[in-house]
């Protein structure tokens, strides 16, 4: 059997299985291709059973009684009969687009693209596709739960699998999760109020990464493959002048007490320099810029760095953080998902935060 998965190399391969989808088509034969899913409800949009992969996941909705809907709606996905999610992600961010907003992107796991007058919209169009590879043994489920105030009046999806007779011993399975700290805990408090001047105070140490925003904590074996942060710079200085990416990533491997990757700077993890720049490229860079000029108050910044080359493996545990600010100074808005393959079975995920507690922050 050929390795799950594919590439241009590879295309010219024969494989063994057989390509499946399940949708949401007009089941008489008409033209409304889509569901209605209520008020707190949830709706089970695929079921499949046997061994396969899920190869690709196209969703687009239709809410507007709800511009919360992108962090309201949650993704969720079960591998193998197991009863705690592997995937439990508001939608919007799990396709790589924080804050609530709309907006196109073009990475190579998440793309999506949001019609004109869309763009950089809270609750906006999007269309939303998902390429990373979902292998499953004895089963898989797919959600989508509605746990805002109005209904969705239309959801439209493809979930595209190929079912085999039996998967790999080595297959790993993939796993998102989401996390958020609003606001993260400043080692000096609000800036702002104080009066401090943040570029006078990166002297600062810090060596042991304790109190740095947590991306992911997983057990098992397994590889680190990618995350998005969503930050809204909520802490600025008086003159307006701070910087929230002068944070440090640190990566903590199977337990070790310091890490052994550690960064130089938020914007260096992320693949840019000198700041982030409005450019996304296929494994890193920005889906949601800061300095928007036609909403001059929104501080709202995404970035992504997915590690498609380049995994961050892992034997018995990780733990990947990040600095909210240089040392922990500052008390921003985090929010981020982090994706990862690893054994089973995955330790709990903590609690998603409630539908309120998933919004995010009004622009300034």
């Amino acid at each position: 059997m050929q390795p799950i998965g594919s590439s241009l190399k590879s295309l010219m391969y024969a494989r063994e299985g057989r390509t499946r989808r399940q949708s949401s088509y007009d089941r008489t034969g008409g033209n409304r291709d889509c569901w209605t899913v209520g008020t707190g409800e949830t709706a089970t949009i695929a079921e499949i059973e046997g061994a396969g992969c899920i190869t690709h996941l196209w969703f687009t909705l239709s809410c507007p009684e709800d511009r919360y809907y992108l962090r309201h709606t949650v993704l969720r996905a079960y591998w193998d009969g197991e009863e705690s999610p592997s995937v439990e992600v508001p939608l919007g961010d799990f396709f790589n687009i924080g804050h609530g907003l709309s907006a196109s992107n073009a990475a190579l796991p998440l793309t999506t693209v949001a019609p004109g007058g869309d763009e950089l919209k809270l609750g906006g169009n999007m269309a939303m596709n998902a390429y990373w590879q979902m292998p499953f043994s004895d089963g898989a489920r797919i959600t989508v739960s509605n746990e805002g105030m109005a209904p969705i009046a239309a959801l439209y999806f493809y979930v595209d699998y190929e079912a085999y007779d039996t998967l790999p011993e080595n297959a790993l399975r993939f796993h998102a999760q989401w996390r958020r700290e609003n606001p993260t805990a400043g080692i000096k408090g609000d800036l702002s109020a104080q009066g401090l001047n943040y570029w006078t105070l990166l002297s600062e140490p810090n060596l042991d990464g304790r109190e740095n925003y947590v991306i992911l904590h997983a057990e098992g074996r397994g590889h680190f493959v990618g995350c998005n942060l969503s930050v809204d710079n909520i802490d600025p200085t008086p003159d307006g002048l701070t910087w929230w990416g002068e944070g440090d990533d640190m990566v903590f491997i199977d337990g070790e007490p310091l890490p052994s990757l550690i960064g130089t700077g938020s914007e260096d993890y992320f693949c840019h320099a000198w700041g982030m720049h409005p450019r996304g490229y296929p494994l890193a860079g920005t889906s949601v810029y800061e300095h928007d000029p036609e909403r001059p108050g929104r501080r709202k910044q995404t970035s992504y760095r997915f590690h498609v080359t380049d995994p961050i493996l892992f034997q018995r545990s990780i733990l990947m953080t990040i600095e909210h600010g240089h040392a922990n100074m500052q008390s921003n808005d985090y929010a981020s998902t982090a994706y990862w393959y690893q054994t089973e079975p995955h330790a709990p995920f903590p609690p998603l935060p409630d539908p309120i507690a998933r919004r995010p922050r009004p622009d300034r």
